[in-house]
């Protein structure tokens, strides 16, 4: 296991790696730059160029990002024009609140996603798991920024049961303060991973009341729910470990389009605001932080696989 763990490590380096490269070239393809972001469409020909020459835009594009992995290795990720401030600052500030938002969204959709899923299981082919599976395929195709305005116009416009903005703050003691602005955005992010998680539980676990050790627990008098919660919701648990880890950065896409419905200040509003203003040393910041989190969340996918399954060994 060690041994995979170090090759999986040395794996993921050069796939960060190869998200950067590929990340700075088309932001360097952007049409208009940085300069003009920054300094406005008014500013004189001498102050773009000075910009440009500042910030070594003027430099062939491989010094640039040779020049940008040595600072990333150091600790630098580099300085934001709009928010005048580090970008190593900006994440602290905003990843934990990202964080909180995509971790509540997941907590709620396998709280409801596992039950359901083997509810439609033990049900299966009968009305109950026909109006769920279609509940599930309308869930899942539904793109994210309409369901957020969706949720709005009924639960804050029609009902005013929920705020229609998330909460504003610059801790997460904050952002807990206010749960119910809260409800949205994280209801918004869990519907669709409702949808995934309980199309592959319920697969998973008629695939293991199928199994033969299922029909001998049967034959020996073991009462239903025992076969259920003993034999079947362990083993049917283990696709969706992998698939927690592989739906990371479907997630954290995701998360950009809802922070930015619902304003919420995390790490999807920052990229969303530093795309529209060319703020590149955010956007590769974000890159990074993205690209390490899903390299990472594949990893430990495949960890907890093994920890789940005896039979498992990566050798």
């Amino acid at each position: 296991m060690t041994g995979y763990i170090l090759r999986r490590l040395v794996q993921s380096v050069i796939v960060i790696i190869g998200v950067t490269i590929i990340v700075f070239i088309l932001i360097h393809l952007l049409p208009g730059g940085p300069a003009r972001a920054i300094l406005g469409p008014r500013a004189s020909p001498q102050l773009v160029q000075a910009f440009i020459s500042q910030n070594g835009y003027n430099k062939p594009i491989y010094v640039q990002y040779v020049h940008y992995i040595y600072s990333l290795v150091h600790g630098n990720l580099g300085y934001s024009y709009h928010y005048n401030e580090t970008v190593g600052a900006l994440l602290k500030q905003n990843l934990p609140k990202s964080a909180l938002l995509v971790g509540l969204s997941y907590v709620a959709a396998l709280l409801v996603a596992i039950p359901l899923g083997m509810l439609q299981a033990v049900r299966r082919n009968r009305p109950i798991d026909y109006i769920f599976t279609g509940a599930s395929f309308i869930g899942y195709s539904m793109p994210v920024f309409w369901l957020g305005i969706l949720l709005i116009l009924l639960f804050s416009v029609q009902l005013h049961l929920f705020p229609p903005e998330a909460p504003q703050g610059s801790s997460l003691g904050s952002m807990l303060g206010q749960p119910a602005a809260m409800v949205l955005p994280v209801s918004t992010l869990a519907i669709v991973n409702v949808a995934w998680f309980s199309r592959y539980m319920r697969s998973s676990a008629i695939d293991n009341l199928l199994q033969d050790h299922i029909r001998t627990a049967r034959a020996k008098g073991v009462s239903e729910p025992g076969i259920i919660f003993r034999h079947v919701l362990r083993n049917s648990l283990i696709p969706i470990i992998t698939l927690i880890g592989l739906s990371l950065p479907y997630t954290l896409s995701g998360a950009v389009v809802v922070e930015s419905v619902f304003n919420y200040p995390g790490m999807g509003l920052l990229f969303w605001t530093a795309a529209t203003t060319h703020d590149f040393p955010v956007l590769l910041g974000f890159t990074v932080v993205i690209a390490s989190a899903t390299v990472v969340g594949s990893l430990l996918a495949d960890v907890l696989y093994a920890t789940a399954d005896p039979r498992v060994r990566y050798t």
